[in-house]
């Protein structure tokens, strides 16, 4: 019994460990959708619109490209990275057996059948998040090409839902890149996996909150000098 019960770990625990992340995911669309103001997703996504509207407006070309090229080039570093796990995991796969993992003791299932599945599961999330990210980059592209357009009347709003795409993409590689990390630690064991599931769903909740109210970024006023001169003059 007590043999059988170890080898259930991973029918117990994984699907626990996976319904409490994706409920916890489920709750921060909602409030992201209803109450983006409250999250951090929305918080960027509102400072975004801000920035594309303000850049248009002083037509600062240089300032927007160089701010879009390096979100651009993170996606890309990251996406990179991402591929590369993915041809790592391929070639373990191809190349290793279920022996390999009996140096290691690992408290759950560990037949062939098991063990395959943790390395596709792990390989299908960094391929997915490599996806995210160059999504991510896609429209992070157009952005900068648009917004450098010389003599055109290009609408803000248009920046501004590229500029959204490109930053809710970002976002989705990277849950899909917790996700994978997840899944990276059910390969020691399913117990080590639910609590990797507890204690980032912990972290993440406060790393999603927000609690500073959104900045309307209205255009500095600039009191003349005369009349700041005789400001200065009254209080002293």
């Amino acid at each position: 019994m007590e043999f059988q019960l170890k080898q259930d770990l991973d029918l117990i625990l994984v699907p626990a460990g996976l319904f409490f992340l994706f409920t916890y995911h489920l709750y921060l669309l909602y409030r992201v959708l209803r109450h983006p103001s409250t999250t951090a997703i929305g918080y960027e996504n509102h400072n975004w619109m801000a920035w594309v509207q303000t850049m248009m407006q002083t037509g600062n070309a240089g300032a927007a490209i160089s701010v879009i090229s390096n979100n651009k080039s993170g996606s890309t570093y990251v996406a990179f990275n991402c591929f590369s796990m993915c041809g790592f995991i391929g070639l373990w796969v191809g190349s290793s057996s279920s022996s390999a993992y009996n140096i290691v003791f690992i408290l759950g299932n560990t037949s062939a059948a098991t063990i395959s599945l943790k390395d596709m599961t792990m390989f299908f999330a960094f391929l997915l998040s490599f996806g995210g990210f160059i999504q991510s980059v896609r429209y992070y592209v157009q952005a900068n090409s648009i917004i450098s357009m010389p003599n055109t009347d290009v609408p803000v709003n248009y920046v501004q839902r590229l500029m959204l795409m490109g930053n809710n993409f970002w976002h989705i590689g990277l849950r899909l890149l917790y996700f994978a990390m997840v899944l990276l630690f059910w390969s020691f064991g399913p117990i080590p996996m639910f609590v990797s599931c507890v204690v980032m769903v912990i972290f993440l909740f406060f790393l999603d909150s927000n609690g500073e109210p959104l900045h309307q970024f209205g255009p500095v006023v600039k009191l003349p000098v005369k009349k700041v001169v005789e400001e200065v003059v009254v209080r002293a």
